[in-house]
């Protein structure tokens, strides 16, 4: 199992990801995409990415908005997983001309 992150390692992630913020236990990203199919398309891809990195994220569809939040649950907090899919998301979202 992955360890949590403490609060200084959790802040100096966050310098390299300026559209993450952090909340609690988790890291959210709220995104804008181009059309409704679009978002739907990010999420597709990010499922792909998850289901590759076998770490999930919760993720919330509001017609062209998409938020992503991600935490490691069985680790009872945030861990480099969650950064590490978090950079993944902000590719994918670059490729589908989401901001």
């Amino acid at each position: 199992m992955a360890e949590t992150l403490d609060d200084a390692a959790i802040t100096t992630h966050l310098k390299d990801l300026p559209d993450w913020a952090r909340e609690g236990d988790e890291i959210r990203r709220e995104l804008k995409a181009p059309s409704f199919l679009a978002g739907i398309d990010l999420v597709v891809e990010v499922a792909r990415a998850a289901e590759k990195a076998d770490h999930h994220p919760d993720i919330d569809v509001r017609w062209r908005t998409v938020t992503f939040a991600l935490t490691t649950h069985s680790a009872g907090g945030l861990t480099g997983k969650d950064f590490d899919l978090a950079r993944r998301i902000d590719q994918i979202a670059a490729d589908h001309a989401a901001q």
